[in-house]
């Protein structure tokens, strides 16, 4: 079995990986360097082939997403750490080191990531992981260095390794034998907010998840669908639904549905006199679509309650996933950065 593999899902992503993949070749010495290709349909796999003969190429059939395409190519990867890596990443000298290290020092860590930083705005943390993820009571993510749409620059502020709630699924690493336990990602969310779904599994059950800042990425983001999409809307909207649903302690349930109910509606309203129709009914539609697929996802909740810690089945003891309002903090109280959310963040 080799120590790591550094897994590349790609879609049609041939110019994301001309440009990005070189990095991870040269800065990966440790691992095997692998693409899954989701069933692309331009040039990608020919170029693979011919440009970088020492990756090793998993073919899928067709494009599964991002849930379900990771999970069909983890199934032929035998590694003691998964490193999940979207193509749009470029990776530093020595990035891997400090992830192994920490990792083999502390078992009790099922996975970690590394400080994520905006290629385009490179002194900037980048949005989908920045220094580590974090939700609020409703399900609203946010990280140190990105709550809402505010990114904050990178000051060293969040160089401390610490625990987290969710790792981005940009560069995941994770213990293979934790990955299987808890069943990888659900591929019925297709993307978006997948990796949160995986790590509120792990934490539930007791498993630790951290930032590793010594260990730095840069990160397109949204190469794939980008964030004024409809479609990225109604995934993310319902996907979080269905996170919710899968993973909420039995007293939490009805209450934070209660008020998601009231908050999305008012999301909706805003974005039709903000973004326009589409966007609005892109809410509406997943909130049908949440209702239509609850009971499918009844038996994954009665499991994620099953395999939870004792405390965890009727309370939330993460301290992660903070017991306020994130909208509350931040559009009332004025909070628009992690270390007001969480002062002794601050160095």
């Amino acid at each position: 079995m080799i120590r790591i593999a550094v897994v590349i899902l790609n879609w049609n992503g041939a110019a994301m990986m001309q440009k990005f993949l070189p990095s991870v070749i040269k800065n990966s010495e440790e691992a095997e360097v692998i693409v899954a290709d989701n069933g692309s349909t331009d040039d990608s796999v020919e170029m693979l082939k011919q440009k970088f003969p020492s990756v090793r190429l998993i073919l899928l059939d067709k494009n599964y997403g991002f849930a379900e395409g990771y999970d069909k190519a983890l199934e032929q990867v035998e590694a003691e750490y998964y490193l999940l890596l979207n193509s749009d990443v470029e990776v530093t000298p020595h990035w891997l080191q400090p992830l192994l290290n920490y990792m083999d020092k502390y078992p009790e860590v099922a996975a970690c990531q590394p400080k994520l930083l905006a290629e385009r705005e490179r002194d900037s943390f980048e949005y989908a992981g920045a220094s580590g993820g974090f939700v609020d009571k409703y399900g609203y993510p946010f990280c140190r260095g990105r709550v809402f749409a505010d990114v904050e620059k990178d000051c060293g502020q969040y160089d401390d390794i610490a625990p987290i709630f969710w790792a981005t699924g940009a560069a995941l690493m994770v213990r293979s034998v934790d990955w299987h336990e808890v069943g990888g990602l659900d591929a019925r969310f297709f993307a978006h907010m997948e990796e949160i779904d995986f790590c509120w599994r792990l934490r539930s059950r007791g498993r630790g998840l951290v930032c590793v800042p010594t260990s730095v990425v840069y990160h397109v983001g949204g190469g794939t669908l980008n964030a004024g999409h409809p479609r990225k809307t109604f995934l993310n909207f319902r996907n979080n639904l269905l996170m919710l649903y899968k993973n909420l302690p039995e007293a939490e349930l009805k209450p934070v549905m209660r008020i998601r109910a009231i908050l999305d509606y008012v999301a909706a309203a805003k974005m039709l006199l903000t973004d326009g129709w589409k966007h609005a009914k892109a809410v509406y539609d997943a909130r049908c679509e949440f209702h239509r697929l609850k009971p499918d996802f009844q038996l994954s909740r009665q499991e994620n309650l099953a395999k939870a810690i004792q405390a965890e089945r009727n309370t939330n003891p993460i301290p992660e996933r903070i017991s306020q309002s994130l909208l509350w903090l931040y559009y009332a109280k004025g909070k628009k950065k992690f270390s007001d959310i969480f002062p002794k963040a601050r160095s």
